[in-house]
């Protein structure tokens, strides 16, 4: 399932796992993903809501923390993997 809001196109997967519903929001541009759950009998739109706001938060932390994160030698904005691998 997908939504458009005009910050780019964000993808859910809903999964229920037990008496919970769990829904993984990946934006479709940067593949950032982030996880929320609720009740499986509560609404699915709040959940999706719910999981594009922490999305936009993930995405704006990161943005703010980018310069401050880089090991010497790193581009801004790279992730390492453990073992140094990219």
């Amino acid at each position: 399932m997908t939504a458009g809001n005009g910050d780019g196109e964000v993808l859910f997967e809903f999964q229920r796992v037990g008496s919970y519903l769990r829904v993984t929001a990946i934006d479709a541009q940067t593949g950032v993903e982030v996880t929320v759950a609720g009740p499986a009998t509560g609404s699915q739109e709040l959940l999706k809501r719910t999981a594009i706001n922490k999305l936009r938060f993930v995405q704006n932390k990161g943005g703010q923390n980018k310069e401050a994160k880089a090991a010497p030698g790193q581009k801004p904005g790279t992730k390492t993997r453990p073992g140094g691998l990219y």
